[in-house]
């Protein structure tokens, strides 16, 4: 095994550097818009963001042009890392946040799509700073690996070891051969449906700043909101509510999906086994919420600002289906309380931490596909157990799986659950209680915002120990890259020299 590639590493880390420091002084140009005070120390974080970024773009301008599987993992997980630490810089320079660990804290939650925020006065804050938070999101949700595929070519390096350490899940749909063009046919389906959702929020009653910032939000299902209240903000106004849905549904979606639909392949669609399993268990979920929402459950006591509108079955339905979509995409958009919604559906969110959305989507969690092949696979299982010399293969899209790819999901699932518990376990002895901590270890794995306990969907992550916050960031992490990713540069064969 040879050496790592130590110089293309770092010249990779100064290209998202550049692109980070980029965003940042558009950032910087909202704030001067709003004339809201902090346009200078937004703009000084840009540049000294963007003069890191080229110092270590030029002092490896010499590197061999070729990224090996090695290099892609470290460049990966070493990205986010570095992308987080810069991010932090507007919030430190502005002085919205306290320390360094709540600035990190919300950075990370930030790229990585979490949602979790330890803000207290979310409304307090300047608008180039709130935009910046959005902005994390947007820039995390499509990946910004995947970004920096599309640039690849100009520096003459081919990018499909990024793409694999980026997106390691079980299917390698591709829409075009040449993995730079997958990227850009992504990022400009992931742009279009930035700023459609951006127009009919402004249409439906949003501001244009609320209206750019939850789209941002929505397509990276992220879960940030420009309000104390998040979109229980708007209870009063259902159409903002449903805009939200439909985007948050499609953000949960295969994008290759989105790509056929626009094609008018709408066949393609109607066959894929995951998207028949996503659509059909979010609208068992939310049939179950709605009746029990209606008929058990005082919604009233659990949302804010919450007038009933058009009646109490269409309020049950849209709060349900709002709930049910925001944790399943991990979005993590919050209309109400959903922990007061009986013990019952307290216990069916949890779960649905666990769901996650469908590979190629923006969504954190486990991911529907791997779902759908695990329960496939057990259910086969007994045909084999009957009939143990047959060779009973599981198909998926009308195509046999391998049973290496059977094996690698097997793999990730025992992983997660056990990243789960040692989550739950290590804040519980940083003094989380019980419901706090699974809830908390799920939401933080999971990428999905709102937990369980003191860190419900109506509370935030500022009352967190020090170590806690720093724990969950690395949750965070290793969540967002899926594991495998973070976990094979913890290994020592990884390193070591052959």
């Amino acid at each position: 095994m040879k050496k790592l590639n130590h110089k293309i590493i770092f010249h990779f880390m100064g290209l998202l550097l550049l692109c980070n420091g980029g965003f940042m002084l558009l950032a910087a140009l909202v704030s001067g818009l709003y004339e809201d005070n902090v346009t200078v120390e937004i703009s000084l974080a840009g540049f000294v963001t963007l003069l890191v970024g080229g110092l270590l773009m030029f002092t490896t301008k010499d590197h061999q042009k070729e990224i090996k599987k090695r290099e892609g993992y470290v460049i990966v997980t070493f990205g986010w890392l570095f992308m987080s630490l810069s991010g932090t810089l507007p919030y430190i320079f502005s002085g919205a946040m306290g320390t360094f660990t709540d600035a990190f804290f919300e950075t990370m939650s930030g790229y990585t799509t979490t949602g979790a925020t330890i803000l207290t006065d979310i409304e307090s804050l300047p608008k180039g700073i709130l935009f910046w938070r959005s902005m994390t999101h947007w820039i995390g949700g499509m990946g910004i690996i995947v970004l920096a595929i599309a640039i690849l070519p100009l520096l003459g390096i081919g990018g499909m070891q990024l793409f694999a350490a980026e997106a390691p899940g079980p299917s390698a749909d591709k829409l075009h051969p040449r993995i730079t063009d997958t990227a850009k046919r992504l990022w400009l389906i992931y742009f279009g449906y930035t700023m459609a959702e951006t127009v009919l929020l402004k249409l439906a009653g949003m501001s244009f700043f609320d209206a750019i910032n939850h789209a941002l939000c929505t397509l990276s299902t992220g879960g940030f909101s420009t309000k104390n209240a998040s979109i229980a903000h708007w209870n009063g106004q259902p159409l903002i509510q449903y805009i939200i849905i439909v985007f948050m549904f499609l953000a949960g979606s295969n994008f290759v999906l989105s790509y056929f639909a626009f094609k008018g392949r709408f066949q393609k669609i109607l066959q894929d086994e995951e998207f028949k399993f996503y659509a059909l268990g979010i609208l068992t979920f939310t049939v179950v919420a709605t009746l029990i929402i209606f008929f058990q459950a005082d919604i009233s006591k659990s949302s804010v600002n919450h007038p009933m509108v058009l009646g109490e079955a269409e309020s049950s339905f849209r709060h349900a289906l709002f709930q049910v979509i925001a944790v399943v995409t991990t979005t993590g958009f919050v209309t109400a309380d959903f922990t007061m919604w009986t013990p019952f559906l307290t216990v069916m969110f949890f779960g649905l931490m666990f769901m996650g959305g469908s590979a190629g989507s923006t969504a954190g969690g486990v991911k529907v596909v791997r779902h759908l092949m695990m329960i496939k696979n057990g259910l086969l299982e007994f045909k084999r157990t009957l009939h143990p010399s047959a060779i009973i293969p599981v198909r998926y899209n009308n195509k046999t799986v391998t049973e290496h790819i059977v094996y690698n999901i097997l793999g990730f699932f025992i992983l997660y659950m056990l990243a789960f518990i040692i989550g739950a376990l290590v804040l519980g002895a940083l003094g989380l209680d019980f419901e706090s901590a699974v809830g908390t270890a799920a939401s933080s794995l999971g990428n999905v915002g709102p937990a369980l306990g003191d860190l419900g969907p109506v509370d935030n992550y500022s009352i967190l120990p020090t170590k806690a916050k720093w724990w969950c960031t690395f949750l965070m992490l290793l969540g967002r890259l899926e594991l495998f990713t973070v976990l094979i540069l913890l290994t020592p064969f990884f390193w070591k020299k052959m």
